[in-house]
């Protein structure tokens, strides 16, 4: 371009031309630079260059790189005339560019900010640099140029020969800027010094120093490579020195003989002692800078520390068992002796294998599964099982495991692979018949990784755990003698092909009297020891420990308790401190000095009769519950609301219960067309905890009934049992526990289907006598043992109607319901002709109505 054509671009430029901010370079005159543009005010500034004939903008430099939109005060105050040479739009919108350099100029205000930024420029001019001491210094920094570009590497030998040529220092100084320098700052400052010759002597520094930090990282390169040489040398000099020793006879002393000596010791199988002499005769030919050789060394260690042999002298006694679980549990009379039956079979089955020597089916039998809520002594009745066989005790917990390698380990050729969980439990305990307890059985889960619970089947399969194979041992392992527990709190939660290689037993939670014994003869000596206290300092009384039991806790273990326990031993211990005589006895009187007010109340959750109110039983994985259910009506067209987080099953219940009641409006004296004119709204209080299960059915349908009917429901009774369709009232799970439920919430009139009559042998014959329990076999009985007799008339303004706990006990003992059970057989049905109006259509997701109006065709759209 001619000095005349230069000037007519800065002329056009000084009416305010488009500005590219650069990030992270600089553009120099007398070079060609491809960029990628991403940024929307670049491409605009870009195209309205394009639209120019001269294609010229300005390029600057941001002065920082972290600005994604940056503004006038962002940009250096130089910068460089450039003219768009090509422009390539790529499919993400983005441009690819390729621009020249034309000459240096300084920004002298910004005209306008968008939609891209112009601004006024001034040219800047380069002094004139010829003569003898410009040739010269062109010469010396071409010779540096060379040199770097020996050591750099990274230029082509065509690029080298291009810059050697450039003889002008204008030119051969701002080519090297653009390609050698590489420091953003350190080009901002090339760009900005207008005197050539200086630019060159600050080219020569910059390639002076880089070529000094190259030839210093080129010697470090020899002498590592030197001294691996060196390393590999000394190691064959090492295996030479050692040949010449053994033909010698010189006694010699290795890491791989000591192995060997190990190895004898243990006495292995003789495939797993294959194995290691094999890994210990790979490890002395590894080098010893391989990654392999770590890897093969904790192969070796773990192989050697494993039980293969070792194990503890077995010594049972039923009489010592007995009282090993007498004095660390408390009540679980049934319980202990289903152990000790389990204990006893277990050891004949020994006695006999060893007179017919056959040891392999010493281990051939259940495996023990205890199953009950949180707190009632699983694993602890474990650890007492492992100390009446004098046997070491090993426990791992699977809940939440969902990877399959937990169980059987991780293959060697996974990076810090290990073995699994089994296996690091048998090194841990050195023994090879342990007791083992596998705590949580209930709680594995499976995802993509395996299923862990199919990984247990051979753990625990009497058949194949003699041969357990381990994925990183990758030798048989014997499980045989080992002595397996499992534990959890929800049995139908644990699969189903695992629960039928176990003998599970049940273990409920503990009564009143049960809890308060374990407080005063196992928790207080516990907590006072954990505590620094004494008896002497602190008494707790065993009238105290009830009411903490009664008033402070909700469980159906003693977790809790003692956590109670140890409050009010902490508050003790300060009191003792402050004051160091001082001996405290607590009393009913100042428990809450120490424990603040109540909790609980075993008072009934409903106080007073209502209608529409009924209290059922519920089962929970942490025991059994108190379940109120409540029923509304309200003027309408037949729809169902229900709330209280009702599950699938419990919702069936309701349509069951429904559907029952619609069948039978005559005999319950309700209007046949209520489904007509009312909704009905059923709701389970503590709506924040879900709920399901079909136990609830006769509850729901009682509480269904005396809504409609205008009967309350007896205060003072509770009821379980699931409901069909045809009123029958069929099993449920879980009596035991909803008994003590019931015990502790002070409600003594229970109704329960006929078919659980045989779970109440389970029951202890103290609560049985303070319980009475009405037997049914269909919902016709329920509603006649449960409702009062007499109708109650609605009020306008209060849609449930209270009765007064006289009344409620004068008109239960009018109706003569004593706690004899029910001889009638179940009432049959008489239904009525069209079976179009007891049909009950699924819900609509729109309207949730259950109730079918009487219509015709032509009122079908009004009903969808």
């Amino acid at each position: 371009m001619s000095e005349q054509e230069r000037q007519d671009v800065v002329q056009k430029l000084n009416d305010g031309y488009p500005l590219m901010a650069l990030k992270s370079i600089v553009a120099f005159p007398h070079n060609r630079q491809a960029l990628p543009i991403a940024r929307e005010k670049t491409i605009r500034a870009i195209e309205e260059a394009m639209m120019q004939p001269e294609h010229i903008l300005v390029a600057a430099t941001q002065r920082s790189i972290e600005i994604d939109d940056p503004q006038p005060k962002d940009i250096y105050g130089t910068g460089t005339l450039i003219e768009v040479v090509t422009m390539h739009r790529q499919q993400d919108g983005t441009l690819q560019v390729l621009i020249r350099g034309i000459n240096r100029v300084t920004i002298d205000e910004y005209v306008d900010h968008e939609p891209f930024i112009r601004a006024h420029v001034s040219d800047l001019a380069e002094p004139q640099t010829t003569g003898a001491q410009a040739d010269a210094l062109v010469r010396h920094t071409t010779s540096l140029f060379e040199r770097y570009a020996q050591l750099n590497r990274r230029f082509s030998v065509e690029d080298i020969n291009s810059i050697v040529a450039l003889k002008t220092p204008p030119l051969l100084s701002d080519t090297l800027a653009a390609h050698v320098v590489t420091d953003m700052a350190q080009q901002q400052d090339l760009l900005e010094t207008l005197d050539p010759m200086d630019r060159l002597e600050k080219i020569c520094v910059i390639m002076g120093n880089e070529i000094e930090i190259l030839e210093l990282e080129t010697t470090i390169r020899s002498r590592v490579r030197s001294q691996v040489d060196r390393s590999q040398k000394e190691f064959y000099l090492r295996e030479q020195l050692r040949a010449i020793q053994e033909e010698l006879g010189m006694e010699t002393s290795s890491e791989s003989d000591e192995l060997r000596a190990k190895l004898n010791q243990k006495h292995l199988p003789t495939e797993a002692e294959l194995k290691v002499r094999k890994e210990i005769d790979r490890l002395e030919r590894t080098p010893s800078q391989s990654a392999e050789l770590s890897v093969m060394r904790s192969y070796i260690d773990w192989v050697l520390a494993l039980p293969w042999n070792e194990r503890n002298e077995e010594t049972f006694n039923i009489e010592s068992a007995r009282h090993i679980l007498d004095q660390d549990h408390y009540g679980l009379e049934g319980i202990k002796e289903r152990i000790l039956e389990f204990l006893a079979v277990r050891e004949l089955r020994i006695q006999v294998a060893q007179r017919n020597g056959n040891t392999k089916q010493i281990s051939q039998g259940q495996i023990l599964c205890l199953i009950g809520p949180p707190g009632v002594g699983k694993t602890s009745l474990g650890q007492s099982i492992a100390k009446a066989l004098n046997r070491k005790f090993a426990r791992i917990s699977l809940g939440g495991v969902h990877d399959e390698a937990e169980i059987r380990g991780h293959r060697r050729t996974y990076v810090g692979a290990l073995p699994g969980r089994i296996i690091q439990s048998m090194k841990t305990v050195g023994v090879r018949n342990p007791v083992f307890l596998l705590d949580e059985i209930d709680k594995l889960s499976s995802e993509y990784r395996g299923d862990p619970a199919a990984a247990l089947l051979e753990v625990l399969d009497p058949q194949q755990n003699s041969n357990f194979t381990d994925h990183y041992l990758e030798l048989p392992f014997d499980l045989s003698e080992v002595f397996f527990i499992c534990t959890g709190n929800i049995k139908y939660q644990i699969p189903r092909p695992l629960a039928d290689r176990m003998d599970i037993v049940d273990l409920p939670g503990y009564m009143l009297e049960e809890k308060v014994n374990i407080g005063t003869k196992h928790l207080i000596p516990k907590v006072l020891q954990e505590h620094g206290l004494t008896s002497e300092q602190l008494r707790i009384p065993q009238t105290v420990v009830q009411r903490v039991v009664i008033e402070y806790t909700r469980e159906a273990g003693v977790r809790n308790l003692e956590r109670q326990l140890a409050s009010i031993c902490r508050k003790a211990a300060r009191r003792v401190l402050e004051k160091p005589n001082t001996h405290i006895r607590l009393t009913t009187h100042n428990l809450e000095q120490y424990l603040g007010a109540p909790r609980y109340t075993n008072a009934p959750p409903l106080m007073r009769t209502q209608i529409g109110a009924a209290i059922g039983l519920a089962w929970t994985e942490m025991g059994g519950i108190l379940l109120p259910v409540e029923v509304v009506t309200m003027s309408g067209k037949g729809e169902l609301l229900l709330t209280g987080q009702l599950g699938d099953v419990m919702r069936e219940s309701v349509i069951a219960a429904l559907s029952y009641i619609r069948t039978r409006t005559d005999e319950l004296d309700i209007d046949p067309g209520f489904q007509d004119n009312y909704d009905l709204h059923i709701h389970l209080p503590e709506g924040g905890i879900p709920k399901d299960g079909p136990s609830a059915g006769i509850t729901i349908a009682t509480a269904l009934v005396s809504a409609l009917t205008r009967r309350p429901v007896r205060t003072d009774m509770a009821m379980t049992g699931e409901v069909t369709l045809l009123g029958s009232v069929l099993a449920i799970g879980g009596l035991k526990e909803k008994v003590l439920a019931a015990q502790q919430a002070n409600i003594h009139t229970l109704i329960i289907p006929t078919a659980n009559q045989k779970d109440l042998q389970d029951i202890p014959a103290k609560i049985r006598q303070q319980i009475h329990f009405t037997l049914v076999d269909n919902l016709d009985q329920v509603i006649e043992a449960a409702l009062l007799p007499a109708p109650v008339e609605a009020s306008s303004e209060n849609n449930n109607t209270h009765i007064s706990a006289p009344e409620q006990s004068a008109a239960a003992q009018e109706q003569g319901r004593h706690i004899h059970p029910p001889t009638s057989q179940q009432t049959e049905m008489e239904h009525e002709s069209d079976p179009q109006k007891f049909f009950i259509p699924p819900p609509d997701p729109t309207t949730n109505k259950f109730f079918p109006s009487a219509h015709t065709k032509e009122d079908d759209h009004d009903i969808g």
